[in-house]
């Protein structure tokens, strides 16, 4: 039998395949995103974790090598998650020109309605800033994605100053997640696009 020990240093934080995981790896996973969404991660044990995923410590260890690699693999989920979201409402609008640059800001709206803690991201760097947690590229990497997926937008759009416009598109999007999250605008959402419009114009 492998110990728990043993079965953590098995497994590095970031390496795990979410496409190969099992029926048990997913439904930890399912339960720790879950949770650690709504409830912060350090406020969540992995014993929890177990009971809401009617599995064993032993097996989350086994299967994601510790709490580190676990939480890792919540922000890599969560992070494809939101990016096939966005592909997909991406996919399915037939807006063109600034229009289309500005569906990210409608997609955000949308994903907000079942997210409505804020930003995983933000939430989970708060609690990681500084400790050198493997989760953490995963984070800027979500970041970069927001600002490259503007600027790819831009550029296709016909566009210039893709970077600059990107930039400042990804800073209304940060905004808005937390005007809506945080301060509960009614109007942010909406107030957002106009002033996309703005940097677009």
């Amino acid at each position: 039998m492998v110990s728990t020990i043993s079965a953590r240093r098995q497994l590095a934080p970031g390496r795990i395949d979410l496409d190969r995981l099992p029926p048990a790896g997913r439904r930890i996973l399912a339960a720790a995103g879950e949770l650690f969404y709504t409830r912060g991660i350090a406020a969540v044990g992995v014993e929890e974790i177990a009971e809401r995923a009617a599995t064993t410590k032993k097996t989350i260890y086994d299967r994601f090598g510790s709490k580190e690699g676990l939480v890792t693999a919540y922000l890599q989920n969560r992070c494809r998650t939101w990016q096939q979201f966005l592909a997909e409402w991406l996919d399915r609008s037939d807006r063109q020109g600034i229009d289309r640059v500005l569906e990210p800001l409608r997609a955000l709206n949308a994903w907000m309605i079942n997210n409505d803690r804020g930003c995983g991201f933000v939430n989970a760097y708060a609690e990681l800033a500084g400790t050198g947690h493997a989760g953490l590229p995963v984070i800027a990497a979500e970041k970069r994605m927001i600002r490259e997926t503007y600027a790819r937008l831009i550029t296709e759009a016909g566009l210039d100053d893709a970077e600059r416009r990107a930039d400042e598109l990804a800073i209304v999007h940060e905004g808005t997640i937390q005007q809506v999250a945080a301060a509960g605008h009614p109007r942010a959402a909406e107030r957002a696009i106009e002033l996309g419009r703005l940097i677009l114009s």
